[in-house]
């Protein structure tokens, strides 16, 4: 296992490596002058004389390898440059719209665990029967409907006819009261620090605001987990040693949760790395939709007011936590399945 382990690690320095070049070939698309202008607050240089001081200090003019080394080293303390969107620079904007979409992404585990594998099991084990053709109808239909439309129509029904689930991610009164001194933000997490701060009332009202996006950015992979469940289940259920099991008199129960459960989870675990893919990427169209002031809207935005800058530096920040997703995944992958680290 710790080889296994060494091996995979050895391969993370590499990837990202290739990503980190791949953001640098794309801001090699943008002007040079225009480039220069990135680093400077307000994105905007009013001298000649002032773009040249930018274009010798980060070394625009220089051949490209020794652009990239600057660049990654600029990188690497931090410095991504100036967020037109923001008004601030590219990091410490990714740094406080992260935790409103990790927040939602935490909330939308819920339902996608305790939906798409309850739901798959059931289905792979009442196969062919009526909770079997239900559970596919809903997973087809969840899988091909999209999210837009989806956020749209859950807005139209609990928001604009009932007024039950608001958009954005906090009443006016609880803002104020989030924003004031006497609050602390632990966090960045609405419902989180509305705990710690012990305001039940704000971790409601937060609540109510996340029910609608989280739900809606969790329908397109609870359909995935659902159909990933029902699929490995039916496939666990049909091997030797299950009928065996059933043979020698065990429970129904037993041989479920104790033989046919932990084997067919493994492919979900593996799926765990799209699972994460999927709520990083659904969310700036969800956060968009609903409005809630997460990472994918702020992408969202920097997106139409062409700020190349600040979407190139979330797609950076998206892709090494998906990278290193990934590396979790495939040791997580070894320890279910030893058949993997034995390879």
């Amino acid at each position: 296992m710790t080889r296994y382990i060494i091996r995979r690690l050895l391969v993370l320095p590499i990837v990202l490596v290739g990503l980190s070049m791949m953001i640098f070939g794309m801001l090699q698309l943008i002007d040079p002058a225009e480039r220069a202008a990135l680093y400077v607050p307000g994105g905007v240089l009013r001298t000649q004389s002032a773009l040249q001081d930018i274009i010798r200090t980060y070394g625009l003019n220089k051949p490209i390898y020794v652009q990239y080394i600057n660049w990654l080293d600029r990188t690497l303390h931090g410095n991504l440059g100036w967020s037109v969107t923001a008004q601030q620079p590219v990091l410490s904007a990714i740094l406080s719209f992260f935790p409103a979409t990790l927040e939602l992404a935490l909330w939308s585990f819920v339902p996608i665990i305790f939906g798409g594998v309850f739901l798959g099991i059931q289905a792979a084990i009442h196969h062919d029967q009526w909770q079997d053709h239900l559970a596919r109808v809903f997973s087809i239909v969840g899988y091909s409907f999209p999210t837009f439309v989806f956020g749209l129509l859950m807005l139209m029904i609990f928001y604009a006819a009932l007024q039950w689930f608001p958009p954005g991610r906090l009443s006016n009164w609880a803002t104020a009261i989030v924003f004031s001194p006497e609050f602390h933000r632990y966090t960045g997490m609405n419902t989180v620090d509305a705990l710690l701060n012990g305001r039940f009332d704000i971790f409601a009202d937060a609540l109510r605001h996340i029910f609608l996006p989280a739900l809606t950015l969790a329908y397109v992979q609870w359909a995935l987990i659902l159909r990933v469940m029902r699929s490995s289940m039916l496939d666990v259920i049909s091997q030797d040693y299950i009928r065996t099991a059933r043979s020698k008199g065990l429970p129904e129960r037993h041989v479920l949760n104790r033989h046919a459960r932990p084997n067919a989870m493994i492919p979900v675990a593996t799926a765990g790395g799209l699972l994460l893919v999927g709520l990083l990427n659904g969310a700036v169209i969800t956060e968009t939709v609903f409005n809630y002031h997460g990472m994918g809207w702020f992408v969202g935005n920097a997106a139409l007011h062409l700020d190349a800058i600040s979407v190139l530096g979330a797609t950076l920040f998206d892709g090494m936590l998906i990278v290193i997703a990934n590396l979790v995944v495939d040791i997580m992958y070894a320890y279910l399945d030893p058949r993997i680290r034995l390879q």
